[in-house]
């Protein structure tokens, strides 16, 4: 699909469909009251006879509408004018993508961006008319012998604007959205793949294709098995030990800063490319979408695309935690005791809260980097998903200045998190009588004991803790990768930049 910024009126574009739209109470859009007049209220009349009411989901396909040069207008019911929001802005650009899907069209010109969303600009509007699109049009069929039959012949999409002023941010917004797609595809594809194809060392080979593409700005470290244990990240590497799919670990330095001499922001991904539970295995049904563990992983790895191809002045360094959590006569079991890379001695009482182990000797080794920020990515704990349902993140940091700016990235694109506390009385839930501290505290807050695990080896560092478990993924017939919190993450790397153009 490509993008474009058209810059005419309504009455001179010839093209195979106008997709504007239509309010409840027959209020009618500035676009569609000019479709109107040329048409002779032809439109209207479809309206007034209430063919279409104007509500959220509905919507009128008119072909050969007199006096409009184009050959179809699709009309999009956008709900009641008063309560038209940016979720509502999705939901028709989404719709408008359904329909046309479903006809031969091959090019369109969209109006909605010219709709009025609340504190949001013709940037932020073109910009997630083309993310939203992107993910409409998205399908993964690759693994299929036959493969879904091709319907969707939409290849340009046009947003028209009224105003000059508004051409070089409209542009700016199909660049940026655009780029920040392609991210989000290539998350996507990753973690819908299967584990007997996307294993730790699959991710490797990733990373280095990755430097291939952009060996000007990328380098990359291979941090293997022996590495591992040389480095002393016996945690990690425990988490590993009844697989044949060795643990490795793939550090992508992206250096883009003026200044040679800027602190990195780091960003971290966990990467159990299938998760059984080990030892304490997990229930058999859904076990499938364990595949789904190595989420974070794929979403830096989307992200450092993201970064090289935008050209973000920033050093960011993307790290790709990844191995495999299986049982096996090595595996490692409830009530061994681990010495971890930071020293700290850690008595494993669930060998299915592996993502911490795995984690925390990567917090452990960014130390060298002398990051300005941490954030790690991961599908941590269930109890995230108990707590917050699969529409919002988990948040954890212990800096309010660096959650604040995350909230207010997740705000601008959607992909929103809620900040969670890790305040000092959690922490004695992970109390043990043997090591320095327990994997896993009691049942309850589970999710913030699993922060709290996490902060006791980012002392050093300004740090948050995104909990991915309920929004990575979704199951049942729309079963998938979302590429969450990819959208969160580049809008706050863009913030960093000094990019940010939604004000």
């Amino acid at each position: 699909m490509k993008f474009h910024i058209n810059y005419l009126s309504i009455e001179k574009l010839k093209n195979e469909c106008l997709i504007v739209g239509v309010f409840e109470d027959k209020k009618l859009p500035f676009s569609t009251k000019q479709l109107d007049e040329i048409s002779q209220g032809y439109i209207n009349k479809f309206i007034m006879s209430g063919e279409l009411n104007g509500r959220i989901n509905q919507s009128l396909l008119l072909y050969h509408v007199p006096y409009v040069f184009s050959e179809r207008v699709l009309l999009i019911g956008c709900g009641k004018e008063s309560e038209f929001d940016e979720r509502n802005y999705r939901k028709v650009i989404f719709n408008s993508i359904k329909i046309l899907k479903n006809t031969s069209a091959t090019e369109a010109v969209c109006f909605l961006n010219d709709l009025y969303v609340k504190n949001r600009n013709m940037y932020w509007k073109i910009r997630v008319a083309v993310e939203v699109i992107d993910s409409a049009l998205y399908d993964f069929s690759i693994l299929k012998n036959e493969q879904k039959k091709e319907n969707i012949v939409l290849h340009n999409m046009f947003f028209n604007i009224y105003k000059k002023s508004e051409m070089i941010s409209g542009e700016v917004a199909i660049k940026h959205g655009f780029i920040i797609n392609q991210g989000i595809k290539i998350a996507k594809d990753l973690a819908n793949l299967p584990p007997n194809i996307c294993t730790p060392s699959y991710l490797e080979i990733k990373s280095q294709n990755l430097v291939k593409k952009n060996n000007k700005k990328i380098i990359i470290e291979i941090i293997d098995e022996i590495t591992l244990k040389n480095l002393g990240m016996n945690a990690y590497l425990y988490v590993g030990k009844g697989s044949k799919n060795k643990p490795c670990m793939s550090v992508i330095k992206y250096n883009g800063s003026y200044d040679k001499a800027s602190k990195p922001i780091v960003l971290i991904g966990k990467g159990v490319t299938f998760d059984s539970g080990g030892i304490s295995i997990k229930s058999s049904r859904s076990m499938d979408e364990m595949k789904y563990d190595m989420s974070g992983a794929s979403v830096v790895y989307g992200l450092m695309h993201i970064v090289s191809q935008l050209k973000l002045p920033l050093n960011v360094v993307g790290i790709l935690a990844c191995c495999e959590n299986m049982p096996g006569g090595n595996a490692y079991r409830p009530g061994d005791i681990v010495t971890t890379m930071s020293k700290k001695t850690v008595e494993i009482l669930d060998t299915d809260a592996e993502g911490r182990l795995i984690l925390c000797d990567v917090l452990t080794y960014v130390e060298r980097f002398n990051p300005s920020i941490v954030i790690d990515i991961a599908t941590l704990t269930g109890a995230c998903v108990v707590a917050l349902g699969h529409y919002v993140s988990g948040l954890f940091s212990n800096d309010d200045l660096l959650a604040n700016d995350i909230s207010l990235a997740g705000e601008l694109t959607n992909d929103k998190v809620w900040r969670l506390p890790i305040f000092r009385e959690y922490y004695s839930d992970l109390d043990s009588n043997f090591a320095d501290i327990a994997n896993i505290g009691c049942r309850s807050a589970g999710a913030i004991t699993a922060a709290c695990f996490l902060s006791n080896f980012t002392k050093k560092y300004i740090w948050a803790h995104i909990d991915i478990a309920g929004t990575s993924w979704k199951s049942g017939k729309e079963k998938g990768s979302t590429g969450r919190p990819i959208l969160l993450l580049s809008q706050f790397l863009l913030n960093k930049s000094g990019l940010n153009l939604n004000n």
